[in-house]
């Protein structure tokens, strides 16, 4: 289990953030970027996954700016809810809030620091990537990356989607691998929110696969 701590962003904003620790030292730190759904139990347990396999992981509220302790399901009026939170996101705002997870996860592991996100939090990875303020990341299935495409990428990256994905067009897909060949992009005969075992879409191959797949390239760029 875990524990919440405080951070503060550039602009004086504060924020929450959950945070797993290793046993021992960590082999570096990884920033958990979650879901339009929030800090919630899937986004947890994925930090407290890596922490178990030796990262400091740290998860930031990013929501906190408009509504705080948002932590909600993935049915009914839950998605009813997250599904509002849409018009209120602001990319510049998240980025700020993701830079004071990094710096807080840096500064406490002393070591390398990734980042890894899950649709809203894929984008941001992203983005994280092309800002050159992560030594490596993982985005999975980011609604937003095509939007971003023809930025430069400054750090190593991978990226997951489902084939099946209803939300990102295999034109989304060729935009992106068009722009930047060089990022391996690895598909999955699954749809949206695959590596979520608590969404209707989870596959558990493709989902123990792709998290393979991320841990070996974290370690190899992170440890």
């Amino acid at each position: 289990m875990g524990e919440f701590v405080k951070l503060t962003a550039s602009d004086g904003h504060e924020l929450d953030a959950y945070v797993a620790k290793p046993e021992g030292d960590p082999i570096a730190a990884l920033v958990v970027i979650q879901e339009i759904f929030g800090v919630n139990k899937h986004i947890r347990a994925v930090a407290d996954g890596y922490a178990k396999d030796g990262f400091l992981a740290v998860a930031p509220a990013l929501f906190d700016r408009f509504e705080r302790g948002v932590d909600i399901g993935y049915e009914g009026k839950d998605m009813e809810k997250a599904m509002s939170f849409f018009p209120k996101l602001d990319v510049d705002q998240m980025s700020k809030d993701t830079a004071a997870a990094i710096k807080y996860a840096r500064e406490q592991a002393g070591k390398k620091t990734g980042i890894i996100g899950y649709c809203l939090g894929g984008s941001i990875a992203w983005l994280a990537a092309s800002q050159g303020v992560v030594d490596a990341a993982v985005g999975y299935y980011g609604g937003m990356i095509a939007k971003f495409a023809d930025a430069p990428i400054k750090a190593p990256i991978i990226l997951h989607f489902g084939k099946k994905d209803a939300h990102i067009s295999e034109e989304d897909r060729a935009k992106i691998a068009a722009a930047h060949p060089e990022v391996p992009i690895y598909l999955y005969d699954a749809g949206h929110g695959f590596n979520c075992d608590m969404r209707k879409d989870f596959d558990a191959d493709s989902a123990k696969l792709a998290r393979e797949r991320s841990l070996e390239f974290l370690k190899k760029n992170l440890a």
